[in-house]
């Protein structure tokens, strides 16, 4: 594909996105709109997978729709372009999506159409009507496109790279079958949050968006606060409540009954403010509905102790401008085209192939 091409398309896809995300309803009569039909799977995506709830799956949207402006396409891309533009035969690339957030997937898909490849796309069973509403979308802006990916049912054949995307466990089945190919296999990786004790309650607030959105099941949620000495968790907790909603979906609840119960019964000490339960802990990984605590006595050392966990950790959040490599309370969700999962260019992947 051609740079321009590359950068209409997507920059188009992300048009579509934001017509979707600020869509309320699908209109009755007349011919509905690319941007309705993707408004549809918002509000139909949670009869497939409870966890994409519409407010969820319409914050992806928009999410996408803020990476796929047209400068930030453009800035993307012509970074790659003398490669782009070369004179290849296109590598067949099969990609094995997750499903644990809306159109996790999305992101390697564009990279492989991008750098000129066929996707041969296997879908997550957890995520199997978004991912195709957004090829539809794309084929309706370049027809062309149709020639580029092909879903794939059962077992992928016939393919020159792999990009897999699982956990630590279906990561060792992905080494194992695909380890003699050039590939891309993900692991789990989690994020973190450093508190200052400073912060405003709107960068507070933000950071509750990226505790809690998509119930915390992406790798880019936060699911380990780092706490200054003398700051207590239960001053923090009341900037969460805009979340409390997440008590009533069945799914969600289920978990945080069930970890309060073992906390509980093992008298594991803990807070709890009704939809959230907060332990000490050192793990970065925590399960649905808790979130860890551990308390650091200096940024120095805590830089260091972060930098031996570089290989487990997707993104630190902090208002700190002394923690390495941080980002701002509220963008772990909104990451750009070139921040790549574990830090592995995927364009340049690509590329070499």
């Amino acid at each position: 594909m051609h740079t321009e091409q590359i950068i209409h398309d997507f920059s188009s896809l992300g048009k579509e996105f934001l017509k979707a995300s600020q869509e309320e309803e699908i209109l009755p009569e007349g011919e509905p709109s690319q941007a309705s039909l993707l408004t549809f799977e918002i509000d139909n995506s949670c009869y497939y997978n409870p966890w994409f709830i519409p407010s969820f799956t319409r914050f992806a949207y928009a999410a996408w729709a803020e990476s796929l402006q047209e400068e930030k396409v453009a800035q993307w891309v012509r970074k790659y372009r003398p490669i782009i533009e070369e004179d290849k035969n296109p590598a067949s690339v099969g990609i094995i999506m997750a499903g644990n957030i809306p159109m996790v997937g999305l992101h390697d898909l564009i990279c492989v159409l991008a750098s000129g490849n066929h996707a041969l796309i296997r879908l997550s069973s957890s995520d199997d009507h978004l991912i195709p509403a957004v090829l539809d979308t794309l084929t309706t802006i370049n027809a062309g496109l149709k020639n580029h990916f092909s879903l794939v049912q059962g077992p992928l054949k016939n393919f020159d790279a792999i990009i897999a995307t699982g956990n630590n466990n279906s990561s060792r089945y992905f080494d194992y079958y695909f380890g003699r190919y050039p590939h891309i296999i993900r692991k789990n990786r989690n994020s973190v949050a450093i508190i200052s004790g400073h912060e405003t309650e709107e960068e507070m607030k933000k950071l509750a968006t990226d505790i809690f959105m998509y119930f915390g099941l992406g790798c880019r949620n936060v699911s380990k606060l780092y706490l200054p000495d003398g700051l207590s968790i239960e001053d923090i907790m009341p900037f969460f409540d805009d979340y409390s909603f997440l008590a009533d979906h069945h799914k969600y609840r289920n978990n945080y009954d069930y970890h309060k119960s073992i906390m509980l019964i093992n008298r594991i000490e803990h807070r709890d403010n009704g939809f959230l339960l907060v332990m000490e802990e050192p793990s970065l990984m925590s399960p649905i509905s808790v979130i860890h605590t551990e308390t650091y006595h200096s940024i120095e050392l805590l830089n260091k102790h972060l930098y031996q966990l570089h290989d487990q950790i997707q993104c630190i959040v902090s208002c700190h401008k002394e923690i390495d490599a941080s980002i701002l309370p509220g963008r772990s969700q909104l990451p750009e085209l070139w921040d790549y999962a574990d830090g592995t260019d995927t364009m340049e992947f690509l590329m070499k192939l």
